[in-house]
């Protein structure tokens, strides 16, 4: 379900500025920067610096969510063994952040989706990779909680990847296509 709104919201945010631009506005540097992403699958060993993670954990915590609860709690993970734990081939000095949220909240994949979504919109803007995961979720919430530390009332939702990549790697053009502008949007009278 959390993909399918991630598709979904994906989806209206490009539709937004696929419109915005055949009408003939001018993009803008986060246009420009969601029309160029990429889930990057290939990292360095180079750490994430303390300050790039303090902004990407910032602009998670600007999320929008319902009611404005903001029903989200970050968990950083650097560790290389539980890291691998959670999914498996991740690179040295890789980031994980872990979404969790409050269970008892309706809208609570939604909310911690959107907050995941800034995070991930903020790492590419500070020139780093970025991979959401939600398969690693079913297993975290029943064999890892107590060790990530994931608050009584709260589940796994997310896991944000934040890594370094290479600069010169041109892994735009070799993303997965994406449905058509006219295959996605339909405008009714």
């Amino acid at each position: 379900m959390f993909t399918i709104m991630k598709k979904q919201l994906f989806a209206s945010i490009l539709a937004i500025c696929l419109v915005s631009m055949a009408i003939g506005q001018q993009s803008n540097g986060v246009v420009d920067l969601m029309l160029k992403s990429y889930s990057s699958r290939n990292f360095t060993t180079e750490q994430v610096s303390n300050g790039d993670l303090e902004l990407i954990l910032k602009c998670g915590i600007k999320a929008p969510s319902a009611n404005n609860a903001q029903p989200w709690k970050f968990t950083v993970v650097r560790d290389l063994a539980l890291m691998q734990q959670m999914i498996g081939n991740v690179t040295q000095g890789n980031v994980l952040i872990l979404v969790s949220g409050l269970e008892s909240r309706s809208t609570v994949d939604y909310d911690c989706g959107l907050a995941t979504e800034n995070m991930a919109v903020a790492a590419i803007s500070l020139g780093l990779g970025q991979r959401i995961y939600t398969g690693p979720v079913a297993n975290i919430n029943s064999n890892m909680k107590q060790t990530l530390q994931i608050p009584a009332g709260y589940k796994a939702v997310a896991v944000l990847r934040v890594g370094n990549i290479e600069k010169n790697v041109d892994a735009v053009t070799a993303a997965s296509p994406r449905n058509s502008y006219e295959n996605v949007v339909t405008f009714l009278k």
